[in-house]
């Protein structure tokens, strides 16, 4: 992987272009977007919410905003942590992430819709505090991300 952080990959940054020297002014603000992606998506201690299903969340909401280069990079994560298998799963279990997806869905599309009911069906489905904490930051990045990318994206006029 080149100098160039993922953001800066995924929106077509020309090393040397115009928009790349804008960038490089900016360079810890990139530097800090990438930290953040490697926070997120495969923290030291990833608690209830396992590096694989962090990974799929991202591409599913990558995916929602048409971002397919984001996609791709997700489930390229995806498949670097093997938990690509289908596992069966208890019925608490497929509760708890059926309440998780719909909440990352609602984060995703709706954000301004979310209330602490939402926080509390969360709690009733068996995800842990700090999970929903997990989960709020990845979606929080993960939707930064995609708009960091989309401007770039008109900035180069490619969108």
């Amino acid at each position: 992987m080149s100098s160039a952080t993922l953001i800066e990959q995924l929106a077509g940054i020309e090393p040397g272009s115009a928009l790349a020297q804008a960038l490089s002014t900016r360079a810890e603000i990139m530097r800090l977007s990438q930290a953040s992606h490697d926070a997120v998506l495969v923290p030291k201690e990833p608690g209830g919410l396992s590096h694989g299903l962090r990974a799929a969340l991202a591409a599913r909401m990558a995916r929602q905003n048409a971002d397919l280069a984001l996609v791709a990079h997700y489930e390229a994560c995806l498949a670097r942590t093997g938990e690509v298998e289908a596992v069966p799963l208890s019925e608490p279990e497929r509760q708890r992430i059926a309440a998780i997806l719909r909440h990352a869905d609602m984060l995703t599309l709706s954000p301004r819709d979310a209330t602490r009911a939402d926080i509390e069906t969360l709690k009733a489905a068996g995800v842990e505090e700090a999970d929903i904490v997990r989960l709020a930051e990845l979606a929080a990045f993960v939707n930064y991300q995609i708009r960091v990318l989309a401007g770039l994206k008109v900035l180069r006029g490619t969108r």
